[in-house]
């Protein structure tokens, strides 16, 4: 795979997944109902936010929203002379396991950027990257039969599976008393990520993740298109300023004549136009699904409309989404959705292969009516979180402490690129001033083994491709000001096991697939709600009610 490609498969499952809570399922109703945080209970666990004075300075500082949120920093080049930031070695001769999810092919045993890394940490860390695939099966194995590596990677959208919560206190160690407040401070690196990330990794008012690629501009996606193909034609995306303009524009771009049709799936990334909730809304005071808003039918019926336009490719009404990117790159649909992890040099790269004018763009969060102001829900600070072994004595977490503070260095410094990059000249050369891998590197040296473990914070860095950087902050600061954060943002919670099949709607969810593909009507979405709401959602609002908004509020 390429480096990046884990972030592209990473943020798709995160933006889709952070349309709810990070939920935990309870392996049984008679255990802990909520694990939920109180207010005072998180503010005590959170570590101190102390930005690093030695990070390297970016080249478009991020722009601030509201709600906290934030872009990333942006970087055009890759510095000549990485800073240090951590003094000696952070280790003390300790040996330890870690797993970590592997989406590609794993790297050799014991080879030489292992032996790097663990010379520079101290620490002998015996990397076992396991399936990424069938990660949120092998992990259950593993605590069932209570045998944890010393250190863990638990993506938050696999909560559920993983009973992350039931595991916290019992298989996973307390961080709290280590990092919380002013405690934080011994590890400079892990004092600079973001408040908000730390929040996913609290369960019942105790620490207990350690956030990886955190960031403050949780926007789950966006809505791409072509934009090298609609420059061409005099449109822009300030043009676009509601749902009737986008299915305008699809009548206006497809020619199934010539092979070119507008749409790609978009339902995921457009429905916040409607302004549909993140799952939930409060009003006056009560809960309410997103299945039981008119906003949502709203938009639910007119991606029906979209569907049976003809502006939509054919394939992708039959659901296929293994081809999407060729159909974009190719020009068969020029706008589609998707997670913000496709927006890179990598992409550039490979849609000017198909291409040579390919150039990716993004439309700006709109209001479905064209005349509210848009809304865009934060999605998580942080969606991978890594864990220590509550086994491990004091001494040997303070120790793997320092090894995350090590690998949370800051974007573009030496530890960072070491990380990252491996050793220059074994693992990777300078070509133009940027780390480029060597064919060792491109073998041994891995972004889900030791960044899966702690990373520093997001950055858009695409040495080579400044336009990339430019377009991706760009359109970042300007849709930063839409963002909020939805009701239990960054709650996690343990839900009865019993309530699952309630949460994930399997039949509500299969029967607006088929209507957003023009397979059905919406009438029968509205019979498929009818259904749950009369049984498992009404079962689900009041566990909610009772458990979580009544007992720890909304988290806002």
């Amino acid at each position: 795979m390429k480096r990046r490609s884990f972030l592209t498969t990473a943020v798709t499952v995160a933006g889709a997944a952070a349309m709810a809570p990070l939920l935990s399922a309870c392996g049984g109703d008679s255990g802990r109902k909520a694990g939920a945080n109180t207010r005072e209970g998180l503010k005590a666990a959170l570590p101190a936010h102390v930005p690093n004075a030695d990070a390297v300075k970016p080249d478009i500082a991020p722009v601030h929203g509201g709600a906290g949120a934030a872009t990333d920093p942006a970087y055009f080049s890759y510095p000549a002379a990485p800073p240090v930031t951590v003094s000696g070695v952070p280790g003390k001769g300790g040996s330890y396991t870690a797993v970590t999810p592997m989406w590609g092919t794993a790297p050799p045993v014991g080879n030489s950027f292992y032996q790097a890394m663990s010379k520079a940490l101290g620490v002998e860390l015996t990397m076992k990257p396991a399936d990424g695939i069938n990660y949120n099966t092998i992990v259950p194995t593993m605590t069932a039969a209570k045998k944890l590596p010393d250190w863990i990677q638990l993506p938050s959208w696999w909560n559920a599976n993983f009973n992350t919560g039931g595991l916290a206190g019992t298989q996973l160690a307390d961080l709290t008393p280590y990092l919380s407040g002013d405690n934080v401070k011994k590890y400079p690196n892990l004092a600079a990520l973001p408040t908000g990330a730390w929040q996913n990794g609290i369960w019942g008012d105790k620490l207990y993740g350690i956030p990886c690629f955190s960031t403050g501009f949780g926007m789950p996606g966006a809505v791409f298109y072509r934009r090298d193909v609609l420059d061409a034609r005099g449109i822009t995306a300030d043009q676009v300023r509601s749902a009737d303009d986008l299915m305008r524009l699809g009548k206006e771009l497809t020619d199934a004549k010539r092979g070119v049709w507008a749409f790609d799936d978009v339902w995921v990334y457009l429905q916040s136009a409607w302004n549909v909730p993140m799952k939930w809304r409060i009003d006056d005071g009560k809960l309410v699904h997103m299945f039981e808003t008119q906003e949502f039918l709203e938009a639910v019926d007119w991606h029906y409309r979209l569907a049976t336009s003809g502006s939509m490719h054919p394939d992708a009404l039959a659901g296929d989404v293994a081809n999407g990117s060729t159909r974009f790159y190719s020009g068969k649909v020029l706008i589609t959705g998707g997670g913000l992890g496709a927006w890179n040099l990598s992409d550039h790269q490979s849609g000017v292969a198909a291409d040579p004018h390919y150039r990716r763009g993004a439309f700006h969060a709109i209001a479905a009516d064209g005349k509210s102001t848009p809304v865009a829900y934060m999605g998580a600070g942080a969606s991978m979180i890594s864990y220590l072994n509550a086994r491990l004595k004091p001494a040997q977490i303070e120790e793997l402490l320092a090894v995350a503070n090590y690998l949370a260095a800051p974007y573009g410094t030496a530890e960072y690129t070491l990380v990252n990059f491996g050793v220059e000249g074994v693992h990777h050369t300078r070509v133009k001033g940027v780390p480029t891998f060597t064919e060792e590197g491109k073998k041994d040296v891995q972004a889900t083994t030791y960044p899966f473990l702690a990373a520093t914070s997001s950055v858009i860095s695409n040495p080579g491709g400044e336009q990339v950087t430019k377009d991706y902050a760009g359109w970042s600061a300007a849709n930063v000001r839409y963002l909020t954060k939805p009701p239990f943002w960054g709650m996690n919670l343990s839900m009865p096991q019993s309530l699952a099949a309630a949460e994930a709607a399997a039949g509500v969810n299969d029967t607006l697939k088929d209507c957003y593909h023009g397979k059905k009507k919406v009438s029968d979405v509205q019979a498929a709600i009818a259904g749950w709401r009369s049984g498992p959602g009404e079962r689900l609002k009041r566990w909610m009610t009772d458990n979580v908004l009544d007992k720890y509020g909304s988290g806002q």
